[in-house]
């Protein structure tokens, strides 16, 4: 995976559905989404999770293990203690998983990533990259050299678009992980696309 889209129905444009906005960055090109939508019942994400694995994606839970979820997501912090009681082992709300699960972790700085390798995570999120809309005042950004060979695949998040994915990309980032900039777009598809010719 290159591109990592993480989900906020608060920053859709005014009749903007958050499963239709989904469907048509899918038929873009996206694959990976990051599940948010924290304040929605379960069963909610979990049937929205439903219908985007059967559209061809692969879900990440955000915080919380999700029924159908191929993944879980969680903030910086001492998230090992979850995720070692899911290693192996069916779960009740997620009967379908195995040890072979995602598991993702947001980080701000290097040291973060470093822990979040040495926990076992398959994957981080590293930022602000870049100043954000989405968190005015968020930062400052992280100078370009905490992105550079660093020990699992780290994708740049916060204030990233078509214009400075490019980048990411060439400070060490093995991916881009967007939100505002697809979440708030007039056409979100067409940024994906815009993204996905930068990634290549």
């Amino acid at each position: 995976m290159r591109l990592l889209l993480l989900t906020d129905r608060a920053q859709l444009r005014l009749g903007r559905g958050l499963e239709r906005t989904l469907l048509e960055c899918l038929d873009a090109g996206a694959t990976h989404v990051v599940l948010r939508e924290l304040d929605l019942p379960d069963t909610r994400r979990a049937a929205l999770a439903r219908s985007l694995t059967d559209a061809g994606a692969t879900v990440i839970a955000a915080r919380r293990p999700l029924a159908g979820a191929a993944g879980l997501h969680l903030p910086t912090g001492p998230c090992n203690t979850l995720f070692g009681a899911l290693d192996g082992r069916r779960v009740d709300v997620l009967p379908t998983w195995t040890a072979c699960y995602m598991r993702g972790r947001s980080c701000h700085s290097r040291a973060e990533v470093e822990a979040a390798a040495a926990d076992g995570c398959d994957y981080a999120t590293l930022g602000p990259f870049a100043a954000t809309a989405s968190k005015p005042g968020y930062g400052p950004p992280l100078p370009p050299q905490e992105y550079a060979d660093l020990p699992l695949p780290t994708y740049a998040l916060g204030g990233i678009d078509p214009g400075n994915a490019a980048a990411a990309l060439a400070a060490g980032a093995d991916g881009i992980a967007v939100m505002g900039a697809v979440m708030r777009a007039a056409s979100p598809a067409s940024v994906v696309r815009d993204l996905l010719a930068v990634l290549g």
